[in-house]
């Protein structure tokens, strides 16, 4: 299967020079050509698109024996991925799909079947033939497996199972509970309630181990068995340290969802926030994909969530709504002149973003000083974590299965 890797990546390089020659074909204008080189394609040829490219592909396949061993839809669905990334790109408007290098084409699709290929702990596959599996969960009844995905990674070699079912799953309504979460550095996650998490640095607490790995790589000769090997363990601390971080998410996710029939979060600029002198530690918290799964556990487990405005989370007294100014990083406690409440600045941002949540849901919000509830300024500044959910709750949905192949 390596090697279906290997014609993969080069078919998708192949089809990515064409499309990109064409392209600067078109750049130059008409009575100027280029000092160091010119693109010359006749003015009559098409732009070779997703179908053009896999007509060719046939033609392909009789002057290269090395083709004909991969599966066509195989080789298709690596057509179709770059046709993808081009429309991704024209949508956006940046992110020219770029070659591949050897090992970085890593997962390989057979887009359809005829009937079921898990039987038992073995999956048929087409000319690959039938593979001990370790399948982590029975496919469910009434359930029928579209596509299966090959990935290679360093622990080994994974099939992701794609499952269909005529269901419909009703819209989460706002119901129960809610409370608001704010996202940082310092803690990573405060909740409305006062409790707050630490935040684990994966990358950073491995990342001296990362460079003596990196290291040991420069002085081994390219291509050597030793730099493969070297190669291999930098791909296991790399897989280790997301394996860890996603483990984390998860079991965040769920600690939330046990707390409350509403989340509501900040619509952050992540981009923005991934540049400048944090770049690193932002990064690596990856809020990005936190608030992916959370969203996706929140849906799992009928727990509406949803996004607001985080333009002056931190201003904004939670419970007078005076705009108490902006803080510098260093300020962690919330002060509000007007009311006098004092809490930690992280959880009075996480009660302006649930506040803010209820508003968009159409609920009515009343501030505590208003209803006469305002009583003695409480200083919060305890971290509690609320970790430790039980491992039995993090099930993944059944259209996305991963399964160990014993190879």
């Amino acid at each position: 299967m390596l090697d279906w890797l290997e014609q993969c990546r080069r078919v998708y390089n192949y089809a990515l020079a064409e499309r990109k020659d064409w392209i600067n074909s078109r750049k130059c204008p008409v009575n100027a050509c280029s000092i160091r080189q010119e693109y010359i394609i006749t003015a009559r040829t098409p732009y070779p698109d997703y179908y053009k490219q896999q007509n060719a592909l046939t033609k392909a396949k009789e002057l290269i024996p090395e083709l004909k061993a991969v599966h066509s839809q195989v080789l298709q669905d690596a057509l179709k991925r770059l046709d993808k990334s081009f429309k991704f790109k024209q949508e956006r408007g940046f992110g020219f799909p770029r070659f591949k290098k050897f090992g970085q084409y890593r997962s390989f699709v057979f887009p359809q079947f005829k009937s079921n290929p898990v039987n038992g702990f073995e999956i048929k596959l087409p000319k690959v033939g039938a593979m001990p599996i370790n399948l982590h969960r029975l496919i469910p009844d009434g359930f029928q497996v579209k596509q299966v995905r090959v990935v290679f990674k360093a622990s080994g070699w994974y099939a992701q199972l794609i499952l269909q079912a005529d269901v419909s799953v009703p819209e989460i309504m706002p119901q129960g509970e809610p409370i608001g979460i704010d996202l940082g550095l310092e803690k990573f996650l405060a909740v409305s309630t006062g409790e707050l998490i630490e935040r684990p640095r994966f990358f950073v607490d491995l990342q001296s181990k990362l460079r003596w790995l990196q290291r040991k790589l420069k002085n081994k000769k390219k291509g050597s068995a030793n730099y493969r090997k070297v190669q291999a363990k930098i791909r296991a601390l790399h897989e280790h340290i997301h394996n860890v971080r996603r483990e984390f998410h998860f079991l965040t996710a769920h600690s939330l969802c046990d707390l409350a029939g509403m989340i509501f979060a900040e619509d952050l600029n992540l981009k923005m926030m991934s540049r400048g002198m944090l770049a690193k530690h932002c990064l690596d918290a990856a809020w990005g994909s936190f608030l992916e799964i959370l969203k996706w556990v929140a849906w799992k487990r009928g727990v509406y969530f949803a996004k607001v405005d985080p333009n002056g989370t931190s201003q904004t007294c939670p419970q007078c709504g005076a705009h108490t100014g902006k803080k510098e990083l260093s300020e962690r406690v919330h002060h509000c002149d007007e009311c006098g409440y004092i809490t930690d600045r992280d959880v009075a941002a996480a009660q302006v973003v649930e506040q803010r949540g209820l508003v968009a849901v159409g609920q009515t919000v009343i501030l505590p000083v208003e209803e006469g509830c305002l009583g003695t300024p409480m200083k919060q500044e305890t971290s509690r974590a609320i970790l430790g959910s039980p491992r039995s709750t993090r099930s993944r949905v059944s259209v996305g299965r991963m399964s160990l192949l014993n190879l």
